[in-house]
C-alpha cells in the first residue's frame, strides 16, 4: 500500500516493500529545489525532508545519511502506523509532494 502510494506521486519511485518496516523512495528533485537547498546550506534531501516535516508532521530520514549516490536523492520512512491510517498519511504526503514539485518547477515522471 505504501509503495503504491509513493509510486503514484510525481517524481517519486519506490521499490516494493515486503515484510519490512522501512521504505526508501527515491525523490527526483527539481534543479530549483536543489539550488534553494544549497542556498540554505542543506543537502537537497535534508531540505525536502524538513519541508515535509514542517508541512505535514511526517518524519522521514534523508537518504544522504545512508551513503546514496551523488545527485540521487532518497528518504527513508519507517512504517509504524496502523494499516487503516496509510491512506490518510499517503494523501498528506502526496499533497505535500505535488505542492513542492509545483513550487520548484520540475515536473517529470521517472
Amino acid at each position: 500500500m505504501m509503495t503504491d502510494g509513493f509510486n503514484s506521486c510525481r517524481n517519486v519511485v519506490c521499490n516494493f516493500t515486503e515484510g519490512a518496516m522501512y521504505s526508501f523512495p527515491q525523490i527526483r528533485l527539481p534543479q530549483r529545489a536543489i539550488e534553494e537547498a544549497e542556498r540554505a546550506g542543506k543537502a537537497p534531501d535534508v531540505f525536502y525532508c524538513l519541508k515535509l516535516l514542517e508541512a505535514t508532521g511526517i518524519s522521514t530520514v534523508p537518504g544522504s545519511g545512508f551513503g546514496q549516490k551523488e545527485g540521487v536523492f532518497h528518504l527513508r520512512t519507517t512504517i509504524l502506523p496502523a494499516e487503516e491510517d496509510f491512506p490518510a498519511i499517503m494523501s498528506s504526503f502526496k499533497k505535500f509532494n505535488d505542492s513542492f514539485m509545483e513550487q520548484y518547477e520540475g515536473y517529470s515522471r521517472m
